[in-house]
């Protein structure tokens, strides 16, 4: 792929930004603030989710290519971050919200698939991932990887999703400290309580009026990156 394929029609390199989980929630909220200013690159499993962001981005002139596939599926994951490399060259930002969030449960009652699920979620893609979209980060001029912390390791009911966030978590921090003097940047935030879909799954009756809304907790969580 030449330089100029990469530019856009003011010449300026176009700045990409592969958002995963990015149909609901905050990834949605990432994807719609990011818009007048990246392309962005959308991943979801939720295609209606991915039309009706499409629909906010083009209202704001900007642009997006919709994945809808499941993050999990590492065939569909590489012919995409391939797609991006032979499309752009690079990717600035990769921001990681695709989270899987089963049912809350004792311990000793989790169920196989639930666990199964979480795990190739929450860490097993995101260990996938980290070797798919590193080099499309290296190439950008300085490309940057995010993650979002929800910290519930040894909360009661929470074992399969406290635990698999946890590891998640563990892989970009060790991500991190590998890639401190060479890059890609690598970057652990922690959202506030947020209004979402998830938040009513583990907290339902919570009053929601008290929660940040996703798209200001998306402003802030970008003015720290």
């Amino acid at each position: 792929m030449t330089a100029a394929a990469a530019r856009g029609i003011s010449g300026a390199m176009t700045r990409i930004a592969l958002i995963t989980g990015a149909s609901r929630g905050l990834g949605y909220a990432l994807a719609d603030a990011l818009a007048p200013t990246h392309h962005i690159v959308a991943v979801a499993r939720t295609t209606g989710g991915l039309e009706e962001l499409d629909d906010r981005i083009q209202a704001k002139g900007g642009s997006a290519t919709l994945a809808p596939m499941d993050a999990t599926n590492a065939d569909a994951m590489a012919h995409l971050c391939r797609g991006i490399h032979d499309r752009w060259g690079h990717a600035d930002l990769w921001l990681h919200t695709a989270i899987h969030a089963g049912p809350l449960t004792p311990v000793d009652h989790m169920a196989d698939k639930d666990w199964t699920r979480s795990w190739r979620v929450n860490v097993e893609a995101t260990r996938v991932l980290i070797a798919m979209v590193a080099p499309l980060l290296r190439a950008a001029p300085s490309g940057t990887a995010v993650f979002f912390d929800d910290p519930r390791g040894g909360d009661k009911f929470f074992g399969h999703y406290g635990a698999t966030k946890a590891a998640q978590i563990a892989l970009a921090r060790s991500w991190a400290a590998e890639t401190d003097r060479t890059g890609p940047a690598v970057k652990v935030l922690a959202p506030r309580p947020m209004s979402t879909a998830t938040r009513a799954r583990f907290h339902p009756g919570e009053k929601r009026a008290a929660l940040a809304r996703p798209a200001e907790e998306a402003a802030r969580l970008l003015d720290l990156i």
